[in-house]
């Protein structure tokens, strides 16, 4: 059963806030008044006056100079604000991944025994049958790539794959749910290339094609 809470004090404020900007009390690049007189106005206390700022300040709306004061950056939240950040934290997570999983796959065809390839092979299967949703493939995805990992044989490069799994996920679900499609058969083939050249030991290619498959997915973002 949903409960009626409370909205924090520091959000009123800042709704307050941003509409005295939308209704022109201030213009851009104007200087707020102070803390003091800001709360004096909204009857609030400074610190509450201070989070305020700061969340407007976080949305794109107000921006604070170090003993000048605050000042009006942005008539109103920026539309896309919250999916410009969702969009930058991403493409972080992916150059993350590529700086981990392009030396993985490298190692990985140098390195990988009998038994790796199967595994490896098994997790694509499962990837390619993963497509009835969007958490589900994305699991299926990083089971794949871990499965590469762990071929590489370096115990630092699957502990730091592991530490990252969890952010990955999410941003790897935000990604596909901007996209609205995933599970394509040039995805997939460009998966099971990857699997060739381990299979083949083809080091540089495996390095290769890990790499441009995730400098795609980073380009679709920009």
């Amino acid at each position: 059963m949903q409960k009626v809470t409370r909205t924090p004090l520091a959000d009123q404020a800042a709704q307050v806030l941003l509409t005295r900007i939308r209704d022109g009390e201030w213009t851009l690049g104007a200087r707020l008044p102070g803390e003091t007189t800001l709360a004096a106005q909204l009857g609030v206390g400074r610190s509450t006056v201070r989070e305020a700022i700061r969340q407007l300040a976080g949305r794109g709306v107000l921006s604070t100079r170090q003993g000048s004061g605050v000042f009006v950056q942005a008539l109103d939240v920026p539309a896309d604000h919250g999916e410009t950040m969702r969009r930058a934290s991403i493409v972080s997570v992916i150059e993350a991944r590529i700086a981990i999983e392009t030396e993985a796959a490298a190692l990985a065809a140098q390195r990988r025994t009998p038994a790796d390839l199967r595994a490896i092979r098994r997790a694509l299967a499962a990837r390619a049958d993963a497509v009835g949703d969007v958490d589900g493939h994305v699991d299926a995805d990083l089971a794949f790539h871990r499965a590469v990992v762990v071929a590489a044989a370096n115990p630092i490069l699957t502990e730091l794959y592991d530490l990252s799994t969890p952010r990955m996920r999410e941003s790897m679900t935000d990604l596909l749910r901007l996209h609205g499609t995933f599970g394509s058969a040039a995805d997939h083939d460009a998966h099971a290339e990857l699997v060739e050249a381990i299979a083949h030991r083809r080091s540089t290619d495996a390095a290769t094609v890990s790499r441009n498959h995730l400098t795609a997915l980073k380009e679709t973002l920009s």
